[in-house]
């Protein structure tokens, strides 16, 4: 009996051992969070993790269903989402492991350098139409965005169009690569992506908060030192009763090297 009971704890052992530590969500933190799992199974070569995007709000929904470890969000949790956890008798926990500026990005042939958020409001809630309604070409205005499972589309709504909506028939994107493909690919198009999505393909557009008296470029120096206005912290959510899993890899974010992977990468680092 014991010897069997030996084998059976040996086989519990072996399969846990083998399981993949789930990270699901916002697509925001997903080229950060791929680069620190790639890192931390170097230095931990016996661990498993993947890593998929989706959207905040889907990787919440996989926490909530047990279907993820770590739920990666670029906002905070909603409150009704919070609500349902607690009713399911699971308490979600909120740890920051980074800050982001999201960029507005157009087509490179785009004439516009300078918006300020009052004009990029008008912009996407379709009030403003036409490029040359704000220093640009004759052309219509092609905007598009994330979907609304995507904590970056909310965290622009809140700080740029100051919770208005936004337009009816907006094109919107499964993810971020999505918006970065298609802006590169039509000449009036606009959009927003994380800091460290931006290339060559897209030309980001220096923003004004202060009604246009000071336009400042979208960049990792700008976000630190907070004279760009579009930023956000990054978040990771795991259950309590799941820390003992969740816990090393996030310890590790946060920790010097890891938060050296998020100024690499392209992210602002907590400190």
């Amino acid at each position: 009996m014991k010897r069997t009971m030996l084998l059976v704890a040996a086989a519990c052992l072996i399969a846990t051992a083998g399981q993949a530590q789930k990270i699901k969500g916002s697509d925001t933190c997903l080229p950060l969070t791929q680069q620190e799992a790639e890192n931390y199974l170097r230095a931990h070569p016996g661990s498993r993790i993947t890593v998929t995007g989706g959207g905040s709000g889907v990787g919440i929904s996989a926490l909530q269903e047990g279907t993820t470890d770590i739920a990666m969000a670029s906002r905070k949790i909603k409150f009704d989402e919070k609500l349902k956890m607690k009713q399911a008798g699971l308490t979600p926990v909120e740890v920051i492991v980074a800050h982001d500026a999201l960029a507005v990005i157009v087509h490179p042939s785009n004439s516009v350098t300078n918006l300020t958020r009052e004009q990029l409001e008008g912009i996407f809630t379709g009030k403003i139409k036409n490029w040359k309604e704000v220093g640009g070409a004759d052309s219509k205005i092609v905007a598009y965005s994330r979907e609304t499972s995507s904590g970056t589309y909310e965290f622009f709504k809140e700080s740029v169009l100051e919770n208005k909506n936004y337009m009816n028939g907006i094109m919107s994107m499964p993810a971020t690569g999505a918006i970065i493909q298609s802006v590169s690919q039509t000449q009036g198009a606009i959009g927003y992506v994380g800091l460290a999505y931006l290339n060559k393909e897209v030309k980001p557009v220096h923003v004004s908060y202060d009604g246009g008296k000071k336009y400042i470029a979208p960049s990792p120096e700008h976000a630190r030192d907070k004279t760009y206005p579009i930023v956000h912290p990054l978040y990771y959510y795991y259950e309590a009763k799941n820390a003992t899993t969740a816990k090393p890899f996030i310890d590790y974010v946060l920790s010097p090297e890891g938060q050296k992977t998020v100024q690499k990468v392209g992210y602002i680092p907590l400190k």
